[in-house]
């Protein structure tokens, strides 16, 4: 029997089930900020190893997404994040059981993978059920779970700490990812089912127009200033941020924990404000990229006080950091509007790619650089961070005034 789409119908069969698998995936990446004091206590992690560890989420996402494209023209949305998030599963039982940080790096690598597909599946998804006008509306809340999910892995982990343990979390984890799984499959109606869906390109002529997308100075005026801006804000939201608040700021672990939940609050909102600020001020001819630059450059300057050590402002910099480094983000739109629609899912997982290989660079190597100062009792010293976070800020620096100038040659 088909499937006869009501708002109900899409919010409940469509909608929520994506956006659980989001809501997971977000959770993964930013869970290690909270427990990397255990994993440091119980494995003996060294900076550069809790960098390494964490960041290898990051490149074994970017490295599946060209292949993703592909497979979710040739098989669908529900099939293939239904079949990736059961590797995302066990992803997590083997961190979860995991005794050396080998184990554990493995475990990491292999729920990046798993959840490669969270995001662009669900826009794929939508774009078949979903009338184009409600888009953006439907991309923001769903980046909005995003954010709770973000939100889940700050105070709500750390109180779950002290009643399970690191180990038993994670196996919650993966029975819940399984359970995502299975409702992807089982519920979300098929595609071949789904309005406007048509018949796939050939590998050949994917593959072709993927040689297209990285052979576009505009692609390449875009792409690696605002890739190098997600990479610091997801770099350090994930980990180094918790470590900055116990270390530099003072705080305990607790007050860290909420610092982190307000902060993963704040990248909720923004993206959902992002999103209908972006969709507002497109009736006033006023583009994405403008509205993504200004908030970038506010961006920097929230770093900067970062790397000045501004630690009475502890709690608004972690609001402001979480709101504007979401603003890196409406360049997906800017980058798929300079591209034909058809191309629009190969756009993202291509700009994909870019953003989390920097991220996995972004995060390891400033565990490396923090690594230079030595340790005292488990924490690092404040001006490790400084030259950390001043190293990310000065490459964001020379990305942004890269979009500027691209901007200007390419009058976007």
């Amino acid at each position: 029997m088909s499937f006869q789409p009501s708002p109900l119908g899409l919010a409940a069969r469509v909608f929520l089930p994506f956006a659980g698998g989001y809501f997971l995936s977000y959770l993964y990446r930013s869970v290690n900020a909270v427990i990397a004091p255990d994993l440091v206590g119980e494995i003996g992690l060294s900076p550069a190893d809790l960098g390494l560890l964490t960041s290898t989420y990051f490149l074994t996402f970017g490295l599946a997404q060209l292949p993703l494209g592909i497979l979710l023209d040739r098989f669908g949305p529900r099939r293939v994040e239904a079949a990736l998030l059961v590797i995302a599963a066990l992803g997590a039982a083997v961190f979860a059981m995991a005794s050396a940080k080998e184990m554990l790096i493995f475990g990491r690598g292999l729920i990046g993978l798993g959840v490669a597909a969270c995001l662009m599946a669900s826009m794929k998804g939508f774009t078949q059920w979903y009338a184009s006008e409600r888009l953006p509306l439907v991309n923001g809340l769903l980046l909005g779970c995003g954010g709770l999910g973000a939100l889940a892995a700050t105070a709500p982990v750390e109180f779950a700490l002290q009643h399970t343990g690191w180990r038993n979390l994670f196996l919650l984890l993966a029975a819940a990812t399984l359970l995502a799984s299975a409702i992807i499959f089982f519920v979300m109606p098929d595609k071949k089912n789904a309005p406007g869906a048509s018949q796939p390109e050939s590998v050949k002529q994917q593959i072709g127009a993927l040689k297209s997308i990285f052979k576009s100075p505009v692609f390449w005026g875009i792409a690696p200033g605002s890739a190098l801006i997600q990479a610091s804000f997801m770099g350090i939201q994930g980990l180094w941020a918790g470590p900055w608040l116990r270390d530099v700021a003072g705080l305990s672990r607790p007050e860290v924990a909420g610092h982190l939940f307000a902060m993963a609050g704040a990248v909720a909102v923004g993206f959902v404000s992002m999103g209908l600020l972006a969709d507002w001020l497109r009736r006033h001819k006023i583009s994405p990229l403008t509205i993504s630059l200004a908030g970038m450059i506010l961006f920097l300057l929230v770093q900067l006080a970062l790397v000045l050590r501004a630690t009475s402002l502890a709690l608004p910099l972690c609001l402001l950091f979480g709101f504007l480094g979401t603003s890196g983000a409406l360049n997906y739109a800017s980058l798929n509007q300079l591209f034909p629609p058809s191309m629009a899912g190969r756009v993202a997982t291509s700009f994909n790619l870019l953003v989390f290989a920097a991220t996995f660079a972004c995060q390891w190597g400033m565990g490396a650089v923090i690594g230079l100062w030595p340790a005292e009792n488990g924490h690092y010293d404040s001006q490790a961070y400084a030259a950390s976070f001043g190293l990310m800020l000065g490459l964001q620096v020379i990305g942004v005034g890269w979009i500027v100038y691209s901007r200007k040659r390419h009058k976007l």
